[in-house]
């Protein structure tokens, strides 16, 4: 279970979260709705380490997690709204990029955890292919296996639907089920309602205060 408490936010003088509190059970999807500029990618970025949290309790299964190590707790794998592919790097290396720098994991375990993540995703064929190659739904597979290479607790998606078409926007949806079934919590940040009611538990509108 995920407990966010008295979650504070600023840039500058703008207040983006402020007294912001969630409870996510483990294993749950939930779809977080709200307008541009709510926070809610923030909200993603500050659970994988990206950004900084002013204040407030960052709580895992029982257990306070420190704010600022929420980049070396691997809690939240972050699939990016754009992929964030390396292009000039091929899928394999992007997956074994961050394992091996962060987690100090040998290559070749980094390759063969790989692999395996990628031919759980119907993309292993494309591992030494590079992201131009690409179409969106390899792209968005490949972006998810590269979140999973970290064993996070929680993948959280970044408007994982933005410019697919309706098939592409279908699959997706049918991988975030895939995942559910096996357990994993998930967190999906989309501005389409129709999508979020199709693969959400919980679907929460986030009208963040912004000053």
């Amino acid at each position: 279970m995920l407990e966010l408490k008295n979650i504070t936010k600023k840039f500058g003088d703008k207040v983006i979260f402020d007294g912001f509190d969630l409870t996510i059970t483990s294993g749950e999807v939930v779809a977080i709705a709200g307008p541009s500029g709510g926070g809610k990618t923030t909200l993603l970025r500050m659970l994988a380490g990206l950004e900084t949290i002013d204040a407030g309790q960052v709580i895992f299964d029982g257990e306070t997690v420190a704010l600022d190590a929420l980049i070396t707790r691997n809690l939240l794998g972050f699939v990016f709204q754009d992929f964030q592919l390396f292009p000039h790097m091929t899928v394999l290396e992007n997956l074994v990029l961050s394992p091996m720098k962060t987690m100090s994991i040998s290559r070749e375990v980094a390759i063969a955890k790989a692999e395996e993540l990628l031919t759980n995703l119907a993309v292993i064929e494309q591992k030494n292919a590079y992201p131009f190659s690409l179409s969106g739904g390899q792209k968005q597979r490949v972006a998810l296996a590269r979140a999973m290479m970290i064993d996070p607790k929680i993948i959280g998606y970044d408007e994982p639907t933005s410019a697919l078409d309706p098939a592409l926007r279908d699959q997706v949806a049918n991988l975030i089920l895939e995942n559910k079934k096996l357990g994993m919590t998930q967190i999906v940040v989309t501005h389409d309602m129709d999508f979020a009611e199709k693969i959400a538990d919980t679907i929460i509108k986030v009208n963040a205060k912004v000053d």
